[in-house]
């Protein structure tokens, strides 16, 4: 069964182009993937986000049952602020990563990956004791509006009539937005200053229309998900599926700073967890670029530049709109992990010379 969003109609006379995404019809494009991103980069983007997975863990053991259940400290994060983290299986896998917001003293809402939404949830309430917590699918009160961009602290601002600056990068807050309650947080996927908006389905509507309306003389334009992907992309970002999967752990995606491998709880694939720490990963995450015009795509095959001999494979790869060469993310054994290391990849055929590189290719001034 595919879903839509409240959106759809609003989307659909805009002109979207529409896809299945882990069983969403949601919009690729309205115009041009790469009019999209630059909009995003130079002024600001407006993206329907509802495919995403909201899970409400609420009680007094709340924050322990959660610190249980993931990599990250979950008792350390305030009240109105947000942290990134990951749920991993005994073995260390990746389940899902996924933000956590701490939105009020006893409430906590974990944001999941569309795909993996009731993966999370079945693990959570499986991990949860639940005498300390309640756990519950709140994907079907929200709706999920994002404006990403340069511009975007500008519209935002303007809509809540409220300055935004104590509201910093990974915090979220209650605000008013066309008359309706919403939460405001400061987090996004694109490299770029961007706001993500929680409202309820039934208000979705006129939460866009007016951010719209507002963000017109600012350069505002809808944006899908191709350019979101290209925008996480340039900016290092890994996507469930493509970076991070069950047979990878968040060493060898170089996020094991998300682990708290030394807080006293004990959480689900700690032992394995802390083994890989000691033992290091075998293959690494790594960035990949080209001076020529041929761009790699997922599965693409990454070899030694002498020998030809396979040595990895990309996890994502595309022509940067921003850098205007093509870029790629891709797992390599660590002993190639160097930057300036040369390496090449089958592409259509051909073998096409790429530079390792660090992590991320884009950041955004500052």
């Amino acid at each position: 069964m595919t879903h839509s969003t409240a959106l759809y109609e609003a989307h659909s006379a805009l002109g979207a182009v529409f896809t299945d995404f882990a069983g969403w019809l949601m919009p690729l494009r309205y115009t041009s993937d790469i009019a999209e991103h630059h909009a995003v980069r130079r002024a600001a983007g407006i993206f329907d986000l509802s495919h995403m997975g909201e899970i409400e863990v609420i009680g007094t053991g709340a924050a322990a049952e959660l610190d249980a259940a993931l990599v990250g400290d979950i008792p350390k994060i305030p009240v109105g602020r947000a942290k990134y983290t990951m749920i991993c299986a005994e073995d260390g896998g990746i389940i899902d990563d996924l933000v956590v917001y701490h939105v009020d003293e006893l409430a906590y809402l974990v944001v999941a990956n569309a795909s993996n939404t009731g993966t999370v949830l079945e693990h959570l309430r499986d991990r949860v004791d639940k005498s300390r917590a309640r756990v519950a699918d709140a994907s079907p009160a929200w709706s999920l509006i994002a404006v990403q961009g340069p511009a975007s602290a500008a519209i935002v601002t303007a809509a809540v009539g409220s300055d935004l600056s104590p509201l910093k990068y990974y915090a979220i807050r209650p605000a008013r937005l066309a008359g309706h309650d919403i939460q405001l947080a400061r987090t996004g996927y694109t490299g770029e200053d961007g706001f993500e908006i929680y409202c309820r389905p039934e208000h979705a509507v006129a939460v866009w229309d007016a951010l719209g309306v507002l963000g017109q003389p600012h350069g505002l334009r809808p944006a899908g998900l191709a350019c979101r992907d290209s925008l996480r992309l340039e900016a290092g970002m890994p996507l469930y599926g493509q970076e991070l999967s069950r047979q990878l752990t968040p060493f060898e995606a170089g996020l094991g700073r998300v682990v708290a491998l030394d807080k006293s709880t004990a959480f689900t694939g700690q032992h394995a967890l802390r083994e890989r720490a000691r033992t290091g990963p075998q293959v690494t995450l790594v960035g990949l670029t080209s001076s020529g015009r041929r761009s790699p795509r997922t599965g693409y095959q990454v070899a030694d530049l002498e020998s030809h001999e396979q040595i990895g494979h990309v996890t994502s790869g595309i022509p940067s709109p921003t850098l205007g060469h093509p870029i790629a993310m891709a797992y390599v054994p660590v002993q190639y992990a160097t930057a300036g290391t040369r390496v090449c990849v089958d592409v259509r055929g051909t073998a096409e010379p790429y530079a390792v590189t660090d992590l991320p290719f884009y950041r955004r001034p500052r």
